[in-house]
């Protein structure tokens, strides 16, 4: 790669345009997968792959061919050979920097005339930050593959569990180990290797209420290898709670449209912020024309209760002992990893930023993410929510009956968890955002039991949303995941407390008319129904 980088500067830099910066990731990526439902194996496999990503800029760092809707301008991707072959691989390196320096050359052109002859963009920074160049070289061997065997043997084992429940119309178990090696050097002088390692098991499981609304609860587990998973009465532990869950949703009542008191669960808050506020917390969306650019100018101002702090900090491998998704030693563009406060007491201090510069924020943060394949862009790792507010995590029940009867609401709500969601920053849509629910509690604030509904999902506008933060437990509550966003798919984890809002506004959600099966499945022929049940957080 370094070779060949070289070579590359060497011609090219005598061309008129020439670039100023080239830069070579590759990532050598080992996968082993297998895939069961009802204790019976669907597919299983073992792959490798090599992608090479080439970037090259031409003009200057002020100015450059990736500047705003130009950036896919910048790389050009393909597939490198699994041997160590030094021919083979320089000839696609080769290949592949001829093809991205004529895509580059072309896009330079079209934005030296649109500056021209568009108006002034409101942020003037450069396109490109200067950083040192960074050497870091782990060629530590991480852990081997599983054998196939026992994988298959494991998602099996762990999908059987919800075939005794008739109820359960559909479910998988997905697990996938993964171990890279990821390689970068640029022409700055950056040399950067790092190894990479996870576990992921995912069990998801489906059914359907009468009136045809499809219910799903999933569960996932995260180590770095097979033996660091949960035993396997955990998993049996969960996978039950998990059927009992979706017995309890099918007879469930509708939920209806409504805002007043709710408290959400820690897993449910960090969702909840990482939807919400993060995205809006990352460096790219402050910048551009089509951006909402909603805390663009909100540095050093108020935009949550001054007892929340919010940093992101993917130096940090476990909370509370438990691993973090978003760990990570050096970014997608060979910068090292930082923590960084983004809100202090309240106040926004920071964004989460690449080598895109934005006003006032000139320097990348290690922050730069991506999919391989993708341009990197500031992106969270692992979003940490902090009070100095907070009451027992047993008090916070109390604390919502409290706030019902204040505000003489019928009820308030109970969020315990929570599948996911998406958030809206462009100007051409709303700046709204829509969570997922999967288990939402009606809590009355006299002697009532709670009460279970479904069909609900939390809408709102992030500024209007945050204002209403009372106080929060005192647990963190960690959630791994998988975002997707303008530069791909990369691990995250959030961690928050449990929260009590004042307010947060639920809309009806949406759901097919289909019925569930006529016929009950194989083997239950004389089973009954299940009963109507209900039960409390």
């Amino acid at each position: 790669m370094q070779q060949e980088l070289q070579r590359a500067r060497d011609g090219l830099g005598k061309l008129d345009p020439a670039p100023y910066f080239i830069s070579y990731s590759v990532q050598d990526r080992s996968v082993a997968f297998a895939v069961a439902s009802e204790g019976g194996l669907l597919s299983s496999g073992l792959g490798r792959r090599r992608s090479a990503d080439v970037i090259v800029r031409i003009g200057t760092a002020a100015l450059d061919n990736a500047h705003g809707e130009n950036r896919v301008s910048a790389l050009s991707s393909g597939t490198l050979p699994l041997e160590d072959d030094q021919n083979a691989i320089a000839r696609v390196l080769w290949r592949l920097t001829a093809e991205e320096y004529r895509k580059a050359s072309r896009a330079y052109a079209n934005v030296k005339t649109s500056t021209e002859v568009h108006a002034q963009e409101e942020d003037t920074s450069p396109d490109f930050s200067k950083e040192s160049p960074q050497t870091h070289t782990d060629y530590g061997d991480s852990a081997a593959l599983p054998d196939r065997q026992k994988l298959d043997k494991l998602v099996r084992q762990f999908s059987s569990y919800l075939r005794k429940y008739p109820y359960v119309y559909n479910s998988m178990v997905t697990a996938t180990v993964e171990r890279t090696r990821s390689h970068y050097v640029s022409s700055e002088g950056s040399h950067v290797v790092t190894p990479g390692s996870i576990v992921r098991v995912s069990i998801d499981a489906e059914t359907r209420a009468d009136d045809g609304m499809e219910l799903m609860r999933v569960e996932t587990f995260q180590a770095e290898s097979i033996e660091q998973l949960p035993p396997e009465s955990e998993v049996a532990a969960r996978v039950e709670k998990m059927a009992t869950d979706l017995k309890a949703l099918r007879d469930a009542p509708l939920a209806e449209p409504f805002d007043g008191p709710a408290l959400l669960s820690g897993r449910a808050s960090a969702v909840f912020f990482h939807e919400v506020l993060g995205h809006r917390l990352e460096g790219h969306r402050q910048r551009g024309e089509k951006e909402g650019q909603t805390f663009t100018k909100k540095i050093n101002q108020p935009v949550l209760p001054d007892f929340l702090s919010v940093s992101d900090d993917p130096t940090r491998r476990t909370l509370d002992g438990v691993q973090l998704s978003g760990w990570y030693e050096y970014d997608d563009e060979g910068m090292p990893a930082e923590r960084v406060d983004v809100i202090q007491n309240g106040i926004l201090k920071n964004f989460l930023m690449s080598r895109m510069p934005i006003k006032n924020f000139g320097n990348s943060n290690g922050h730069g993410r991506a999919q391989a394949g993708l341009m990197a862009t500031g992106r969270q790792g692992n979003l940490i929510v902090s009070s100095s507010k907070t009451v027992k995590d047993s008090e916070l029940r109390q604390k919502l009956k409290d706030e019902i009867k204040k505000q003489a609401k019928p009820y308030g709500l109970y969020f315990e968890d929570i599948q996911g969601g998406f958030t809206l920053t462009q100007r051409g849509t709303p700046q709204a955002f829509q969570v997922l629910p999967v288990l939402v509690w009606r809590v009355y604030a006299d002697d009532r039991p709670d009460e279970l509904v479904r069909g609900v999902d939390i809408v709102g506008t992030p500024l209007a949303a945050m204002e209403h933060i009372l106080l929060t437990g005192d647990k963190t509550a960690v959630f791994n995941g998988i975002c997707g966003a303008e530069s791909g798919s990369v691990p995250v984890s959030a961690a928050s407390p449990a929260m009590l809002f004042s307010d947060i506004e639920v809309q009806k959600r949406a759901h097919s008319l289909n019925r569930p099966p006529i016929l009950p499945p194989p083997g239950f022929e004389t089973s009954v129904q299940p009963a109507k049940s209900g039960g409390q957080p």
